[in-house]
């Protein structure tokens, strides 16, 4: 299976399916931090007309996740319909950059790739309506590591992953994403694929 991992600098998903005999190619700005493996350092959208079996892309996602929502828009505008809210005024350029992130992200969406999935943090109830709303929402600890660090995905002729866990298997289940503390790799960080949830996917999408 020829598998693309668009934007994807850690490897990990790549890896979990170059490690199952697939022929898988990672793509980012960034360079690899796992060079084992086909990264191509550059802009993803020039490889989506490429004859893909599978793709898993992870499109940035800063101006969609629910968290940032407030920066969006004026503050005193909160119980407005939102096209008629006032820009933020220490953000007033956000609007500009979630439409950009929106139009990056439906270029997923619409690629001539068979099977995809698209993954993101929780979004927001303005990027849902753009986007249509995830198909499914895994966690870590569904897969066997008791952390917390929800991914929705969007899922098109893929069917949902079965969870291996749940949560009675814990005596507790980390919260270690959130809490990291502020820094210039503090997004690098956080955008990083969980191993097992990578694993997830070649490991149950990989055998179709």
């Amino acid at each position: 299976m020829r598998v693309l991992v668009a934007c994807e600098y850690s490897g990990r998903v790549r890896d979990a399916f170059a490690c199952r005999g697939h022929t898988a190619v990672s793509c980012d700005l960034r360079p690899t931090e796992s060079p084992h493996g086909w990264h191509v350092q550059g802009d993803v959208l020039r490889l989506l007309d490429r004859q893909w079996d599978l793709m898993i892309a992870h499109p940035y996602c800063t101006f969609n996740t629910l968290s940032g929502v407030q920066w969006l828009s004026h503050p005193e505008d909160s119980k407005l319909p939102f096209e008629q809210r006032r820009r933020h005024p220490r953000y007033p350029n956000r609007l500009d950059d979630f439409e950009e992130g929106i139009r990056f992200f439906k270029a997923f969406q619409e690629a001539n790739v068979k099977r995809s999935a698209i993954e993101n943090s929780q979004p927001h109830g303005l990027a849902m309506s753009r986007l249509g709303k995830y198909t499914q929402k895994v966690q870590p600890w569904m897969f066997g590591c008791p952390e917390s660090k929800a991914a929705c995905l969007w899922l098109k002729n893929l069917p949902l992953l079965v969870p291996s866990h749940t949560e009675d298997d814990y005596e507790k289940i980390h919260q270690s994403c959130w809490r990291m503390g502020p820094g210039p790799d503090r997004e690098k960080e956080r955008s990083r694929t969980h191993a097992v949830v990578a694993a997830a996917f070649a490991e149950q999408w990989g055998c179709l």
